[in-house]
């Protein structure tokens, strides 16, 4: 029993010694690098490359090393085995064409491509409707993401006039007027010719605002 515990003992050491003079070595940077270039770099140090797991990644090449479990610089011992996740590759293969889709249906559209709005900006436009796309970053032709950044259309600017006077006007007169200024007229009366109107001549109205005409 003695000389059992005795061996025991003796191997004990002999296996600190081993291991109390193993070269220290420092691991290599891996991010995004093959898996043939990362195994011959770890090999080079003493050590070894063991695949945990893939996940989704936009900038680095399917295949190559995501992450490490051993940062890069880490002194460690040899015949050390490093750890790694390697990319899948993005999610998201294409960025889909959103000009002048309505908001709703870019919403639709990207919630089936697994891609989320990080910004959504809304400006003026005298060509696109209100809640039509006008632009959108990154464009379908550019680098695939899982962001996209949409600019909205909430229309033209408001332009501002101060209300024609459209007293004995003709009602023919009128409408030209109205036309010109992107305004709407209401009528009330059968004649031709008119007497009164709201608002008022002078008061503040803008495109698209409604003028009500009292005809003779």
């Amino acid at each position: 029993m003695l000389a059992f515990i005795l061996l025991g003992l003796f191997f004990g050491f002999l296996t600190f010694k081993v291991l109390s003079f193993s070269r220290t070595v420092e691991v290599p940077e891996l991010y995004g690098k093959s898996l043939l270039e990362s195994n011959n770099m770890l090999s080079k140090n003493g050590l070894y490359l063991k695949i945990e797991g893939e996940d989704y990644d936009s900038i680095v090449p399917t295949g190559n090393i995501l992450r490490q479990d051993t940062p890069a610089g880490n002194k460690v011992k040899e015949r050390r085995v490093i750890k790694v996740i390697i990319s899948k590759g993005p999610k998201v293969k294409s960025i889909p064409m959103l000009m002048n889709e309505t908001l709703l249906n870019a919403e639709e559209i990207l919630l089936q491509k697994g891609v989320k709005i990080a910004k959504l900006i809304k400006v003026h436009s005298d060509t696109a409707e209100k809640d039509r796309i006008v632009a959108q970053k990154p464009r379908p032709d550019e680098h695939v993401s899982e962001q996209i950044t949409l600019l909205v259309s909430i229309g033209p600017y408001d332009i501002i006039y101060s209300c024609p006077d459209f007293k004995d006007m003709s009602l023919e007169q009128a409408n030209n007027l109205t036309k010109k200024l992107s305004l709407k007229i209401a009528t009330a009366g059968s004649g031709e010719t008119i007497e009164s109107q709201k608002p008022e001549p002078g008061k503040q109205i803008k495109a698209g605002d409604t003028i009500n005409l009292q005809l003779e």
